[in-house]
């Protein structure tokens, strides 16, 4: 016993002294849910090869928890089902009606296990759950944290089961209702003993490896936790035409990517994206842009010229324009910071006309007067390409590149300093010298500041290449540690036509990296990639002091995995004991998660054929006149170049040749984007004489889609016919609209920067149609109609106010009360969420708007 206890403390003590990254990994599977299509949404059988047998008492525990900002959390969690005849099954219900949203279900009915988790704990911890089947007492019994249920259960004598997680395809137990949730170390105990473990700690493949007697289990579809640990994932890209610049708001997560004509306000949270349009702003490449929260404002800063510019996102409009004085580039890759308790934008260093930039600028706000401050140290030298992070009396800088002098001339070279300015008194303190690298690097623009770990977060990459990467880090403000954190990232580097900068969405815990990128046509793709936190370690060598290798390191945890089987052999051989079982506790618990604010209404809906039909609204379907699905005949390329000419020639009046190769081949010459168009013309007519009635045709000098409507539907087309003209629509047609989108959103399973505004006017005209029918309706002629409708807008705008408010009064006039008000804390949830600020109406400012 006291040997046993000596290992634990050894155990212990060497896991206390290990880097966060490896004492607090992330892992487990996470289950795709509601946002994906049904085969595409994600299960786990932990007996792909027959059933799991338990002789005696056994138990099944896992740890759960759910992922955020998802749409839906209605679903089956894990189903064992006995002898393939009888299911038991752990489940999620987000019904407004209820008031245990876990519940336990045995066969066909539901057993008198059911329980809630409070929400900050399902969303942000790892809540382990215990079902235990005790067959001599003939019960089930469920443990979770300190609530406890038992409800008449018998088994057989040796019961054998499948167990399942999530969406299950199993001979007649077929689901593909899953909540949007993460689960790990699944344990199976028989008679107390561990007989199976699950871990669920892969970043790869499909195979969920079994520890204790190599029973491993099957994961389709798998969204592996640990991989969004290490993996960048590209989220979004943009091109914007000229000059662009990015911000972002870290509170709610939202990056924006500022234009001359537009801004784009993305998300990541919920990946959606919102549009700016506005009259033509000057925007220099040396221009850079920042958010500030307490406004609510973007600022454009005008290094150059020393004017600064603002745009409320509140009205969508900009304060002033700067005119264009100057098309000279002084301060290139400059760093920047906001100080709130000054008002005041700092602008520090930057490159231009073959000379760095040792210049410390501040911009005053509340008398928009600009200073050049005056400096009495060398501390921080002339560069540009450094990071920076701003805490709340000044900010770190870190690297770049430059020369003492600030002549591009003169022995130029790579900064490895970690400084800090006070912005206070306008000093530089020198921290540290990183050792210098084998292989040189600069930074993207800003870094993470974790000063209560007294650690930083930057990203990292070679100035010499064009075709680049970039790597994160994770470094001390301590001392010259760092170590290499995640995959790399994509970025084409051309100095003066890219940028890069780091952000940290408090929201979803993620780091949001984003790309700028001129390309040959005088436009900016930006790209944003991001990755949860804490950042594994990268597959590359860890760097402690740059340069070293830390075999330290690897002789702690190879000690540690010896002390780890040790500590396994002494706890199997002790078998666990149970905790005591108490009657089921039913006090009342908050909810637990938010609720759907859509609802689907299928009133009035008809159904959709499938023979001669293509289907836009939800995932891209084809069928030809047979029913027969052809979608899969069409590569990505000819998936691409036939929506490109369906939309234009339906919408439009075809698209030119030119159009078409900026959409397609914008990296090709003339020559080659014209031989690369017809030879994929000649592929595309090849696969529409499978589906008839379609053909493509250029006689107006205009490519298009020729589609005879009286032999093949096209619910795009259907969609337009009832929206165009901004009409209102009777009730047979709104039912008829609602009938054409009840698949999903417009093409919701294709991704194309081109196809952004087809799909953002596609959302726009059906919200404007369904308020238009609802403005010309009296509430009191149809109530219930009116409900149906909100929810159609609220598929497509969850936070549209105006349906919210419809919604609420249709409620009330039925006498609803209470679902008025649940309707009213749902918006204002998801508002919250959103946009990261509370909803301010309360209900009777509703019901009297």
């Amino acid at each position: 016993m006291c040997f046993r206890a000596l290992i634990l403390s050894f155990f212990l003590t060497f896991l206390s002294g290990l880097p966060n990254e490896l004492s607090a990994q992330a892992y487990g599977l996470g289950f795709e849910s509601f946002e994906a299509v049904q085969d595409k949404r994600t299960g786990l059988d932990l007996s792909p090869e027959g059933t799991l047998c338990f002789n005696e008492d056994f138990e099944l525990s896992f740890e759960l928890s759910f992922l955020p900002d998802k749409r839906n959390y209605f679903g089956y969690i894990v189903r064992l089902i006995e002898d393939d005849n009888r299911n038991i099954d752990i489940l999620y219900d987000n019904s407004d009606l209820v008031t245990h949203h876990f519940k336990v279900v045995t066969g066909d009915r539901f057993s008198t296990i059911a329980f809630n988790i409070p929400a900050q704990d399902l969303f942000q911890k790892w809540n382990r759950i215990r079902l235990i089947f005790n067959k001599k007492q003939k019960t089930i019994t469920l443990i979770s944290g300190t609530q406890s249920f038992r409800h008449p259960f018998e088994t057989s004598g040796k019961s054998c089961y499948k167990v399942l997680f999530g969406a299950t395809r199993y001979k007649n137990f077929n689901t593909t209702d899953v909540p949007a949730m993460k689960i790990r170390n699944v344990q199976a105990f028989d008679k107390g003993v561990l007989k199976y473990h699950w871990p669920l700690d892969e970043m790869l493949g499909n195979k969920a490896t079994e520890l204790q007697n190599h029973r491993d289990g099957l994961a389709t579809n798998p969204l592996w936790i640990k991989k969004m640990h290490h993996d960048w994932q590209a989220l979004k890209t943009f091109t914007l035409e000229g000059p662009a610049r990015v911000a972002c708001d870290q509170e709610s997560g939202s990056v924006f990517i500022v234009g001359q004509d537009s801004l784009i306000n993305y998300r990541v949270a919920t990946n959606t994206v919102r549009y700016f349009s506005y009259p033509a702003q000057s925007l220099f490449m040396d221009n850079q842009v920042l958010y500030d929260k307490s406004q609510d404002k973007i600022f454009n800063i005008f290094i150059n010229e020393k004017q600064v510019t603002s745009f409320d996102l509140k009205t969508g409009t900009w304060n002033r324009n700067v005119p264009d004085s100057s098309q000279k580039s002084h301060f290139l890759h400059a760093n920047k910071f906001f100080s709130p308790t000054e008002s005041s934008i700092y602008i520090l260093g930057g490159y231009g006309h073959l000379e760095y930039k040792g210049n410390v600028q501040k911009y005053d706000l509340r008398n928009n007067s600009w200073t050049d401050l005056a400096r009495n140290d060398t501390v921080f030298n002339p560069r540009y390409l450094a990071a920076l992070g701003r805490t709340k009396t000044g900010a770190y800088l870190i690297g770049g590149y430059g020369s003492t002098t600030g002549k591009q001339i003169l022995n130029p070279r790579n900064w490895y300093d970690l400084l800090y300015f006070n912005a206070l008194d306008g000093s530089f303190k020198r921290l540290y010298q990183l050792k210098s690298p084998a292989e040189d690097f600069v930074f993207a623009n800003s870094m993470v500041i974790n000063e209560k770990e007294s650690s930083y977060y930057a990203l990292i990459f070679p100035k010499d290449k064009f075709q680049s990467e970039m790597q994160l880090i994770r470094g001390s403000l301590k001392s010259p540690d760092y170590v290499a954190v995640g995959s790399k990232i994509p970025f084409q580097f051309l100095d003066t036509g890219s940028f890069a900068d780091l952000f940290y969405d408090l929201h979803t815990r993620r780091f949001v990296a984003v790309t700028l990128h001129k390309n040959n046509n005088n436009q900016t793709v930006a790209s944003i990639y991001s990755l949860y936190s804490p950042p594994l370690p990268s597959a590359a060598p860890t760097v402690a002091q740059a340069g070293e290798r830390n075999y330290g390191l690897w002789a702690v945890i190879a000690g540690g995995v010896i002390v780890t089987a040790l500590l396994i052999y002494f706890y199997n051989k002790k078998k666990p004991t149970y905790p005591p079982v108490s009657e089921p506790v039913r006090a009342s618990v908050p909810k637990s998660a938010p609720e759907e604010i859509f609802s689907a209404a299928t009133d009035g809906f008809s159904p959709i054929p499938l023979q001669n039909s293509i289907l836009l609204f939800g995932n891209l379907q084809i069928f030809d006149e047979n029913g027969r699905e052809i979608t899969k005949s069409f590569t990505p390329l000819l998936k691409e170049l036939f929506l490109v000419l369906l939309l234009y020639s339906t919408r439009r009046e075809g698209i030119s040749s030119e159009k078409l190769k900026e959409l397609l081949w914008s990296d090709k010459s003339a020559e080659s984007a014209r031989n690369n168009r017809s030879v994929n013309i000649a592929k595309l007519k090849a696969v529409l004489d499978q589906l008839k009635h379609c053909v493509v045709s250029k006689e107006t000098g205009y490519w298009k889609l020729n589609v005879d409507y009286d032999f093949l539907r096209v619910d795009y087309a259907e969609y337009l016919s009832l929206v165009n003209g901004k009409r209102t629509l009777t009730k047979q047609e709104v039912t008829r609209l609602a009938n054409i989108t009840k698949r999903g959103s417009f093409l919701s399973n294709q991704e194309y920067e081109w196809l952004d505004s087809f799909k953002s006017e596609v959302s726009n005209e059906i919200v404007d149609a369904y308020l238009r029918y609802a403005a010309s309706v009296n509430m009191a002629e149809d109530p219930e109609f009116l409900i149906r409708l909100a929810n159609y807008i609220f598929y497509f705008d969850p936070v549209n106010e105006e349906a919210m408010i419809i919604k609420c009064k249709a409620l009330a006039h039925l006498g609803k009360h209470s679902l008025a008000k649940a309707t009213l804390e749902n918006f204002a949830r998801e508002y919250s969420r959103i946009y990261g600020e509370e909803f301010s109406k309360d209900m009777p400012e509703v019901l009297h708007s």
